[in-house]
């Protein structure tokens, strides 16, 4: 699919970035045991988003006649039992595997430029308010207002509503702020250690060992496990975590490897399992 999207190179950022945010979610899920009704709410935006893009792709293919829009039905909502699920999901997010995910969709997200990201071909957000007053009784329940048709005064007003009731995700700006150079993270693990001592090539075998992040050059360098290490665009390069320090010391302390053994698995390929190493 990622091979067909360059190839067509026709669509707009927003729908390139959508379809790239399922390719990547689903390689996230495939084969792992979750209950991904937990994740729904999370994905809601872009979910409504692929749907409009698809049956906007299948006009502009095959015309209107095979428009989807009168097969399909708005989902339900619920107020207080919405809540409570959503209450439900965050308690579940605490899980290995669903904590994994949630942080992919959050960096995801954050690596967005904010056009795209505030684009509805990336994600729709909708703010659900009650017809209440002067409604003709054969109006249609559902009335989807489409941004970009929309006035200059109009848009106005809907910002204005939006400013009563929407909550709004604040971006910090930082550099980097406590995060760690890999000579700083050698560094740090040596002062911890008793009686022992890893070298930069070492830290290099224990990340590939552990999977905390990707090869260079990889297709996707935010893959990374963001509780040990996370991708610094700008620089094109990795930052290390203070988790990632004292995961260290604890591992070359409680175990018996030699450095030439676990330089050994990391050519056959193989990868330990960071939970069972843990303090």
């Amino acid at each position: 699919m990622t091979t067909y999207i360059r190839k067509y190179g026709k669509l707009t950022s927003g729908v390139e970035s959508n379809l790239d945010f399922f390719i990547k979610l689903r390689n996230k899920i495939e084969h792992r045991h979750i209950e991904k009704r937990e994740i729904d709410t999370l994905i809601f935006g872009e979910c409504q988003s692929l749907l409009f893009n698809y049956e906007s792709q299948l006009i502009e293919f095959f015309g209107s006649n095979y428009s989807i829009n009168e097969a399909l039905v708005y989902s339900l909502q619920f107020s207080q039992i919405r809540s409570q699920q959503q209450e439900k999901a965050n308690k579940s997010a605490l899980s290995k595997d669903l904590s994994e995910i949630i942080t992919f969709i959050q960096k995801y997200r954050n690596r967005l430029n904010d056009n795209t990201y505030n684009s509805i071909e990336y994600s729709i957000k909708l703010v659900q308010i009650p017809k209440i007053s002067n409604t003709n009784r054969a109006d249609a329940a559902i009335e989807f207002v489409k941004w970009d048709s929309l006035n200059d005064e109009d848009i106005a007003a809907y910002e204005k509503l939006n400013v009563i009731i929407k909550d709004k995700t604040i971006k910090v700006e930082a550099a980097n702020v406590g995060r760690l150079k890999p000579s700083e993270v050698v560094k740090k693990v040596n002062l911890g250690l008793n009686g022992k001592s890893i070298t930069q090539n070492l830290h290099t075998t224990l990340y590939k060992l552990f999977a905390i992040r990707p090869n260079n050059g990889s297709e996707d360098p935010f893959d990374t496990r963001a509780e040990f290490c996370l991708y610094d665009e700008p620089h094109t390069d990795y930052v290390y975590q203070d988790a990632w320090v004292v995961f260290l010391i604890h591992f070359m302390q409680t175990t018996s490897f030699e450095p030439s053994e676990l330089r050994c698995k990391v050519r056959k390929g193989e990868v330990l399992n960071v939970d069972q190493y843990k303090i």
